[in-house]
């Protein structure tokens, strides 16, 4: 058969295309190839590109691209879509199975209610201030963490009023984080009590908005905690529609046995007929 058998999936709007490793490889996908199946007007459009293989009895190999064709260690939203779609292409039993990530081994249980996954992160040390870097009005505080790939936390008092293009993007390529920048989350409390917090993210690689981010909203959760603004479990909602959950433990600057909670849903299966 011509072209390349694609599905496509979404995680609280946050959406991929992921491809089945038996069929492809890495090394057929340069960062041009990967740009233009994720082009939203002349490819299918996604947040990103992954590629599953099977790795042993209940591991499998994810792969993670930006939309732009750039690499990334990890990606949560896309971790919880693979794991249910490496149990659709029974790649891994139902239940709980390992993903193999460049950010290390992502322990996933998957396939057994609906479209609901979970996936384990890794411990990390909590999000921490960065020198030099300034508030904006709006703005309570601002925290640096790393969860797979780099997050700023930034907590506002409405996240429906922040200038998410233009204040994401200046804080995303701040020389204070890094060479390599950072996401940017920007997280809000609920206007009812009880209700899920609110989050917004600006995605390097995406360059822009995405309608949801996983370990951004687990660096954020733990952010919150550490903050003394909340405590877990911590429910989030995000532009995409769908809650996110995080639950963990946090003491003494690291936040251990961590979880993320939420939608890998496959949304249609078909073929790229693309160069």
């Amino acid at each position: 058969m011509r072209g390349t058998v694609v599905y496509k999936m979404t995680g609280s709007g946050n959406d991929f295309v992921v491809l089945d490793g038996r069929a492809t490889g890495p090394d057929r996908w340069p960062s041009t190839r990967v740009a233009a199946i994720c082009d939203r007007r002349t490819g299918i459009g996604a947040d990103g590109l992954v590629i599953l293989t099977p790795d042993g009895a209940g591991r499998v190999a994810m792969i993670y691209w930006n939309s732009d064709g750039s690499r990334a260690a990890m990606c949560g939203n896309a971790a919880l879509c693979s794991a249910q779609l490496a149990v659709y292409l029974e790649l891994a039993p139902p239940g709980e199975l390992r993903l193999i990530t460049e950010a290390g081994v992502v322990r996933a249980r998957a396939g057994t209610a609906g479209e609901a996954a979970e996936i384990n992160l890794p411990d990390f040390e909590v999000a921490r201030e960065v020198p030099g870097l300034a508030k904006a009005p709006g703005e309570r505080w601002l925290a640096l963490g790393t969860t797979g790939v780099p997050h700023l936390v930034v907590r506002v008092d409405e996240v429906e009023r922040i200038d998410l293009q233009g204040r994401g993007r200046a804080l995303r390529f701040d020389p204070r984080l890094g060479p390599a920048g950072a996401n940017v989350n920007f997280v809000a409390p609920p206007a009812v009590p009880g209700d899920p917090w609110l989050i917004r993210t600006y995605e390097r690689g995406v360059e822009g908005e995405t309608l949801a981010c996983g370990t951004g909203t687990v660096a954020a959760a733990v952010a919150l905690v550490a903050q003394g603004e909340t405590q877990v479990p911590v429910r989030f909602q995000s532009r995409g529609g769908p809650e996110l959950v995080v639950r963990a433990r946090v003491l003494g600057g690291i936040a251990s046995d961590v979880w993320l909670g939420g939608q890998g849903r496959l949304v249609f299966r078909g073929v790229w007929e693309g160069e």
